[in-house]
């Protein structure tokens, strides 16, 4: 039996887009579960079509989770400003 769920260390070592049951996994759902979410369109991250494949973005998924990127320092990276956006100071 497959376990649910996945450290912060394996869900950042995720490449930048998975298949739906890993995702599944990360967000404690079986395959059933989460197949039975994406055919009805209520899968918590938005879902890529390939084919007959689900593939879902590794960031939108650790957004989802709240989980941030660090740099070697422990410092979480800046995040560009929206395009058009101003920003003062």
């Amino acid at each position: 039996m497959t376990q649910l769920g996945m450290t912060r260390s394996d869900l950042l070592a995720l490449p930048a887009a998975v298949d739906l049951v890993t995702a599944g996994r990360a967000l404690s759902l079986g395959r059933s579960k989460a197949y039975e979410l994406a055919q009805r369109g209520e899968f918590p991250v938005r879902l890529l079509r390939l084919g007959n494949a689900y593939r879902v973005p590794t960031a939108e998924l650790l957004d989802l989770l709240s989980v941030r990127r660090e740099d070697d320092h422990g410092h979480q990276p800046e995040v560009p400003a929206p395009a058009g956006s101003r920003l003062t100071a």
